[in-house]
């Protein structure tokens, strides 16, 4: 079994879209950043990459390259996915974290779940993403950005079902 953890926080801004785990959320600030900014599927990707041991998502997904500019997150955590099985591992759950002040997102999880589980090919119950407040402290309380964690459990052996 190999374990990983992931993290990641973007900048609130005007004139952005909000994406979080691959939904398009009705707010008036977004995400600043080189891809769609999904901190959600960034913190995802890292706590993959990082339970492999093969670094973060910056080293595979520069932001100094144009051809990730404004991608969806989504196309990346494919990617990270089948570096998972590439390297002999399933994924054997999923657990996140978002941390945002405003807007509620309850209504979005089940979404943002299934957009994770099927771009991973993941079976119902294999991904849980869950959303608190600071309760006004902090850069997310002030709401200045959204954070989001994440942790992954691997199993050596074929594709999850």
């Amino acid at each position: 079994m190999r374990i990983g953890i992931g993290y990641d926080v973007h900048r609130l801004v005007k004139n952005r879209a909000l994406i979080l785990g691959g939904v398009k959320i009705e707010h008036s600030l977004g995400l600043q950043g080189h891809s769609d900014a999904d901190v959600l599927v960034h913190a995802i990707m890292d706590a993959l990459l990082g339970a492999l041991a093969l670094g973060d998502i910056g080293k595979h997904f520069p932001d100094a390259d144009a051809a990730y500019k404004d991608c969806d997150s989504l196309l990346l955590l494919k990617k990270v996915g089948q570096l998972v099985a590439e390297n002999g591992y399933k994924i054997n759950n999923i657990d996140s974290t978002i941390i945002a002040q405003a807007p509620k997102l309850a209504p979005y999880i089940e979404m943002m779940v299934e957009n994770i589980r099927i771009t991973l090919d993941l079976s119902r119950g294999c991904v849980s993403v869950k959303a608190t407040t600071e309760e006004g402290l902090g850069f997310t309380g002030s709401e200045q950005g959204i954070a989001a964690n994440a942790a992954v459990s691997l199993l050596k052996g074929e594709k999850s079902r």
